[in-house]
Parts: C-alpha cells; structure tokens; sequence
C-alpha cells in the first residue's frame, strides 16, 4: 500500500522560504522605486557626459564663432543656428559645448566634495563615538561650532579670501570650491558616522571581538564601519546636490569658476543680461542644473528607503 503526500500548492509549498541577502533584497526594492530607477539612469547618463562629453563636443569651451556673432548683429545665435544647436552665448562660444563643460565641472564637484565630506566627517565621527569623554566632547563641540556657521557665508569668505592667491588660481578656480564646499559639509556626515558608532558599538559581536583582544582601529574599521556604510551611502548621494548648487551659486555670484570655463552657474548669469531677447541662454543651463539636482536627489531618497532595515519585507 502507497501513500502519497499532501499537494498543498506543490512540493514546496510547506518547505523554508528562500533565505535573500540583505544586498538583493535593497537592489530589489530599489529596482521597483520608479523614480530612484530613473535618477540613478540620469545620473549615469552625467557622469559618462563628464568623462567623454568636452572631447565630442561640437567646439571647443573658449572658442568663438566670430563670423556667425557678426551676421547676427553681434547678438546671441538662437538654437538650431547653423553650427550650434543651441545657439551661443553672447561672446559667440557655442552654448552646447559650454553646457558640457558645465556638466564635467558639476560633476567634479559631486564627487570630489564627497571624497573630502568622507575624509573628514567618517575618522571625526567615528573617533568621537568609540572613544567618548572628552574626546567626544571636544570634537562634537568643534562640529556644532561649524555647523552652526552659516554654510554659504562661510564659502564664500573662503572663496573671497583665497581668490587670488595660488590656491585660488589653481584648476580655474575649481581646487578652491572642492576645499570651501567639502570644509563646510563634513559635519553632517560626523554626526551620522558618531550616532552609527554608538548604535553598534555595544552590540554582541563588538563585545565578542573585544574579548579575543582585537584591536580598536580593527574593530571600527573592519566591524563599525562597514556595518555603517548604508547610511553613508545615502547620506553622501543626498549632499551630492547640495554641493552642485552651491559651486552653482558661487559662480552665479562671480567668485567660483573662472571665465572661460563654463559652470551651469555663470552661464545663468550670463544669460540673465539676455533673458528678454535671448531667453534660451538662461533656460538651457537651469534645465541642466535642475535635471542633475532632481535626479541626485530621487536617487538617494530611493536608496534610503531600500537600505532602511525598516522597510525590509514590506516591499
């Protein structure tokens, strides 16, 4: 006599669920996000702009369509001028060009800032939640002091003070903005890296590893950090377009970027002489600045909502 077991819903229907790492499971939830899927496609797009984008452009960044400026009256050529798809400025350099150019400095300065916020922020903060005590005290004081100074303010004096100086000329102009945007973004992610520390630093696992002698620095950088890099990670995505607009803002207000080169910025404040005959001088470079901003920051709300331990097995 045969028995035969239970079909209820297949053979696997009673069986355990499949174990998903924690890895798969937020690149799933970030793959259903519509908008983080859709940023992060923009994003790529940007970077691959800054890389290649200058060597393909139609004309170089400084030159000037002289010719063409004349036969328009010496006034800005509209888009889709012959040559110029959309048109120059009105110096006669092709707007396109200088919007790609704009693109490989705004990115620059995404990812350069943020190498700085990591080198200051991530040793500050997680000095100051192993250590404790005085340690704590001091540094967590020095960061609320530079927190509680006005971000703009504090950049532009740095970029008013080095302006002229070898500092100030190096890179266009460009070395200065990284070192005043990056000295004054850094305490957020102090703050963070310091409230992950002290979160996981009496867990079991960092008990276990002080009762076998490791090391501090070994704890904090092969246990503590690691087990922070996600907020890390969303925290250094969602200042990356707090960092666009203020190197923007800069150069908007004359003190960032040097002529020639093209920030989205000053190209906005070139055009704003124009803007009544010659709108699309100032409406190209805000749609690039607001693309590049909006698609940062759908990006980084779509990895915090997928790296949030919360929110796991509810998508």
């Amino acid at each position: 006599m045969t028995t035969q077991s239970p079909t209820f819903g297949g053979p696997t229907a009673l069986g355990p669920r499949p174990v998903v790492s924690p890895r798969r499971d937020a690149l799933r939830r970030l793959r259903r996000n519509r908008l983080a899927v859709v940023g992060a496609v923009v994003v790529v797009v940007l970077l691959f702009i800054a890389l290649v984008g200058p060597a393909l452009a139609p004309w170089h960044y400084r030159v000037q369509d002289l010719d063409a400026l004349r036969a328009n009256g010496n006034r800005p050529l509209p888009p889709f001028s012959p040559g110029h798809l959309l048109g120059t400025d009105l110096l006669g350099r092709d707007l396109f060009s200088r919007l790609l150019d704009g693109a490989q400095i705004s990115m620059s300065v995404a990812v350069v800032v943020q190498l700085v916020v990591l080198l200051l922020g991530v040793p500050i903060g997680a000095a100051a939640g192993w250590f404790g005590g005085r340690i704590d005290n001091y540094l967590m004081r020095f960061t609320d002091v530079v927190y509680a100074f006005p971000d703009l303010l504090f950049i532009i004096l740095l970029s008013v003070a080095f302006q002229d100086t070898v500092v100030g000329d190096a890179m266009d102009g460009l070395l200065l903005i990284f070192i005043a945007i990056g000295l004054t973004a850094w305490v957020t992610m102090a703050r963070l890296v310091r409230g992950q520390v002290l979160s996981l630093k009496e867990s079991e696992f960092i008990e276990a590893a002080r009762a076998i002698g490791v090391s501090d620095r070994r704890i904090v950088t092969r246990h503590l950090l690691p087990n922070a890099i996600g907020p890390v990670i969303v925290a250094v995505t969602l200042g990356i377009p707090s960092a666009i607009l203020a190197e923007a803002t800069l150069s908007f207000i004359g003190i960032g970027i040097q002529s020639p080169r093209a920030s989205w910025g000053s190209l906005i404040d070139d055009g704003s002489r124009w803007i009544q005959s010659a709108p699309h001088l100032v409406i190209f470079p805000a749609i690039a600045l607001a693309i590049a901003l909006t698609s940062f920051t759908f990006l980084g709300d779509g990895l915090r909502d997928a790296l949030d331990p919360k929110l796991r097995g509810k998508q």
